[in-house]
């Protein structure tokens, strides 16, 4: 896998697919069941994969689990594209995290925003530091859910040595233009908010999104993708529309369905990645499944006699 910095900065522009960590029926990861779905969105021309995201239930995983997941997608990427590893959670699990995937072979880390109830700005970045030393040298992409530890502190933690690009997760385009104006040129800002969120933080200066359908439907998303790179938000929007049930799915249960909406909708597509882990919803209810039928079939993903069932 590469690690310059250029290429992945410049892969970091397209599409950030989250893949998703498949389980088998004894809630045991099932890695081999990723396979079909990386082929799917490589041969689509999906531009960076990502493992260990919160669309792989990152937060469902032991760090043993998360480690056995990001050695499969490097299997399973084959060095076709870049592959990015999410690292995280307590700072000795970040940083053993940091170390297996350089092993494993991936192209940079992505480093979730610490979700201690005790965080406080200087404290990510030291956090972001020793992440940084254990991976290596590998790039760092930072992965923002939260603006609340102030401008001041991210302008910071872009001053850390490796980092190539944030994903900005947060619903407030202004405030990602003045981080923007704050930082080194040369960082890619991602939006890290999936297809819906895409355009307004395009017109701010982020480029590239994250996406969840890649799992499901990775032309979709590069459709939205060439829409928006060509500057024609009336057809990214329109696109973004065709989708809007399926991503208003995913945010039902204060945002609980979001992963439980990807699987189901693999399961019907004869791809069974098994049940999202709790605290997510599994299953779907009945409303909730016939809604997401009938958008799989209206976009030739499954059979409309399937949609009836």
């Amino acid at each position: 896998m590469t690690t310059d910095p250029s290429v992945l900065r410049t892969a970091l522009t397209g599409i950030s697919g989250i893949l998703v960590t498949p389980f088998d029926k004894e809630d045991e990861p099932a890695p081999a069941r990723l396979k079909p779905i990386v082929d799917r969105a490589v041969g689509a021309g999906i531009h960076i994969l990502v493992s260990n995201g919160n669309t792989g239930e990152f937060y469902g995983l032991t760090t043993d689990e998360a480690e056995i997941m990001v050695a499969a997608a490097a299997e399973h990427i084959a060095g076709r594209i870049p592959l990015v590893a999410g690292v995280g959670r307590s700072i000795h699990d970040a940083c053993r995290l940091a170390r297996a995937s350089r092993a494993a072979g991936a192209s940079a880390l992505m480093v979730h925003q610490p979700p201690d109830p005790f965080v406080s700005p200087r404290g990510v970045v030291a956090y972001l530091e020793r992440v940084a030393e254990a991976g290596g040298g590998l790039p760092l992409v930072l992965y923002l859910r939260n603006d609340g530890i102030g401008l001041d502190a991210i302008e910071a933690l872009c001053r850390v040595p490796g980092v190539v690009g944030v994903k900005w997760a947060a619903p407030t385009p202004l405030r990602l233009a003045e981080a923007i104006r704050r930082a080194d040129p040369r960082i890619v800002w991602v939006g890290g908010l999936a297809e819906t969120w895409a355009p307004p933080f395009y017109a701010v200066g982020a480029r590239g999104f994250t996406s969840g359908l890649i799992n499901v439907w990775p032309e979709r998303s590069l459709a939205i993708h060439a829409a928006l790179e060509a500057g024609d938000y009336a057809r990214a929007q329109a696109l973004i529309g065709e989708i809007a049930d399926f991503e208003g799915l995913r945010a039902e249960e204060q945002n609980g369905t979001n992963v439980t909406v990807v699987k189901a909708s693999l399961q019907l597509m004869g791809e069974d990645c098994g049940a999202s882990r709790p605290p997510s919803a599994w299953p779907l209810t009945p409303v909730q499944l016939d809604r997401l039928r009938a958008r799989l079939a209206e976009w030739g993903l499954i059979r409309r006699d399937q949609a009836a069932e």
